[in-house]
């Protein structure tokens, strides 16, 4: 059942007094709310996203036993000095299920363009599951956070005895972060991996989003979700996407061009990345769903994401990493078979056109959620990244006939 937007900001502004500050590089928050501060949703703004309804928290999490942790790193301003900072970073994990280290689940990987890394996806393609959270991150620590996940598999699940394929995948945070100083190591990643839950999903500036950028706005992390009907098969599927693409004369928000008429708000700061060079940067997307499919049903559906994306204004530039991966938990793939053959559930090729349909949805939102959420940042070198104006955003969708219900001060 979707809830107003009254009654999920309400339950956010009660989340933030439970809020859990450790003292690491910097700030590390856990996944189940952001700052405190105005930012709002996509559908609190009044942009609702298709015709399908959302899931509980309209989040990856709406899927049932699909967990989400995160730590933030935020640490230091002024100048950069390389392994110093300042420091805007940190990484996001998506389970699967909470016991994924020894029952995996069928996966697919989908390359819509290619210039990112997402690890593992060797394995994924040939043995179609997956037996390990999806991690992501910036792309200074993809290194460091494939060591640390196998440190801690090494520590935690004995049961990997030689399968050390961990996925790990990245956005490019440099405007705003210290990246090479490569700083999210092991306890930034113990402390996602143990705080992991279901609910409520913190999305802009936070995990692997903390210092990522979209359509020039500040942006991050974003998720939703898309509930079928029982006629459609009753199924969740759930999007998380980390978001750091986009030209801003591109930008569309549910189908009024908005990029076109947002000339200010630009990023400012001395490094050339302030100006439009005209490339896309990268997204990274994953698909969660409880509907019975295939690795190959699976690699389709990821594929889907990639209208998402366009519906957004996005035509995927060549140096743009839009990576895409994709897991259903309606079956259970032992790590270690004990026998020769198992039974599986799979749904019919016949059925699955309004699972595209959400998955589109979904990634749309999803992406719009971690444009909206995004809060004004500053960065190395004082690079500031802004938070998209609701009350410039107002008049634009007004003027197309898709007036917010939010109201400008």
């Amino acid at each position: 059942m979707v809830r107003s937007s009254q009654l999920r900001l309400t339950r956010r502004l009660l989340i933030h007094s439970a809020w859990l500050l450790l003292g690491m590089h910097g700030a590390a928050f856990p996944q189940t709310t952001n700052p405190p501060g105005q930012r709002l949703r996509a559908r609190e703004l009044g942009i609702v996203v298709g015709r399908y309804p959302t899931g509980q928290w309209n989040a990856i999490t709406d899927v049932p036993g699909v967990l989400v942790g995160q730590t933030t790193l935020i640490n230091g301003s002024g100048p950069l000095k390389l392994g110093n900072g300042p420091i805007r970073t940190g990484v996001t994990a998506v389970f699967p299920r909470a016991d994924i280290w020894s029952k995996g689940v069928f996966a697919a990987t989908h390359t819509f363009n290619g210039d990112g890394e997402m690890t593992g996806t060797n394995w994924i393609r040939d043995l179609e599951t997956l037996n390990y959270p999806i991690m992501l991150t910036s792309t200074g620590s993809v290194g460091s956070v494939d060591d640390a996940i196998m440190e801690y598999t090494a520590t935690h699940h004995p049961e990997h005895k030689w399968d050390f394929l961990p996925v790990v995948a990245e956005t490019f945070d440099g405007f705003l972060n210290d990246l090479q100083g490569r700083h999210v190591r092991y306890k930034e990643v113990e402390h996602a991996l143990d705080t992991a839950a279901t609910g409520p999903v913190a999305e802009g500036n936070v995990g692997g989003g903390t210092g990522m950028v979209c359509f020039r706005f500040k942006c991050g992390i974003g998720t939703s979700s898309r509930v079928l009907p029982q006629t459609e098969g009753g199924y969740t599927l759930g999007v998380l996407v980390q978001a750091n693409f986009g030209i801003r004369e591109q930008l569309t928000v549910n189908g009024v061009p908005v990029g076109s008429r947002m000339t200010d708000q630009l990023p400012t700061g001395r490094a050339a990345v302030a100006s439009d060079d005209g490339k896309e940067g990268s997204i990274i997307i994953v698909l969660a769903t409880n509907a019975p499919l295939s690795s190959r049903q699976l690699e389709r559906v990821a594929a889907r994401a990639a209208l998402g994306m366009a519906r957004t204004g996005s035509t995927s530039g060549n140096s743009s990493g839009d990576i895409f991966i994709a897991f259903s938990t309606a079956n259970v793939i032992p790590l270690r078979a004990g026998e020769r053959e198992m039974t599986v559930k799979l749904l019919s090729t016949d059925s699955i056109e309004p699972i595209f349909r959400a998955a589109v949805e979904a990634t749309e939102e999803a992406i719009l959620n971690a444009l909206t959420m995004g809060q004004t940042m500053e960065g190395a070198d004082g690079h500031v990244a802004y938070g998209i104006s609701y009350e410039t955003l107002a008049p634009i969708m007004a003027t197309y006939g898709r007036p917010l219900t939010y109201k400008p001060r």
